[in-house]
């Protein structure tokens, strides 16, 4: 099965909604609006699989993307989405409860915009992947939004501040990292 076959399995709101963990697991997680929906969509070569929105925060559930060999896991943002501080919680519930349910998780696809620092939520997370030694990367998206020279300054920075670490920069307009997410995941299932 490849990637243009994905389909959507389900939404769980709570963690006892979580699907059974039975194939692995690759999860996107970042902040509100950092483009965690457009990246699966490129990387399933289809256009609205995930939902897509300006609006920070529309994700609100966990998401899972069935490909026959493994599982997308779409999180729900973090950060300054425009929601309740009950609905936050809630979802801070539910990605507590996912990671610590003895899921399968082969990979996390850690989402920042390249545009901005990293925020304390993201090195919170970085921190937790790290220190729980879940496997991840770090994707800087959008940067298709920035001029050659700043490109270059935001990409020592990001070098600078996690040695080590994977980084893939992506574009979901032009369409670049798009292999390398693909081959990350192929190669961690």
């Amino acid at each position: 099965m490849g990637f243009e076959n994905a389909f959507f399995e389900l939404s769980a709101g709570t963690p006892e909604q979580l699907p059974v963990s039975e194939l692995p697991e690759i999860v996107f997680s970042g902040r509100s609006n950092v483009g965690k929906s457009s990246l699966i969509n490129k990387v399933l070569n289809r256009k609205s699989l995930a939902r897509v929105s300006t609006k920070p925060g529309k994700t609100g559930t966990v998401n899972f993307y069935g490909l026959g060999f493994c599982r997308l896991v779409d999180l729900p943002g973090y950060g300054y989405a425009k929601v309740s501080q009950s609905e936050k919680l809630r979802w801070a519930g539910l990605v507590e409860g996912y990671f610590s349910s003895g899921r399968k998780i082969r990979r996390v696809f850690q989402i920042i915009d390249v545009r901005h620092e990293p925020t304390p939520d993201d090195l919170q997370m970085i921190h937790f992947l790290d220190s729980s030694d879940i496997p991840f990367s770090i994707v800087a998206t959008k940067c298709d939004k920035l001029k050659k020279t700043e490109r270059g300054a935001r990409s020592e920075s990001l070098y600078a501040a996690f040695p080590g670490v994977e980084i893939l920069f992506f574009s979901a307009l032009n369409g670049e990292g798009t292999e390398k997410v693909r081959e990350r995941i192929m190669g961690s299932v």
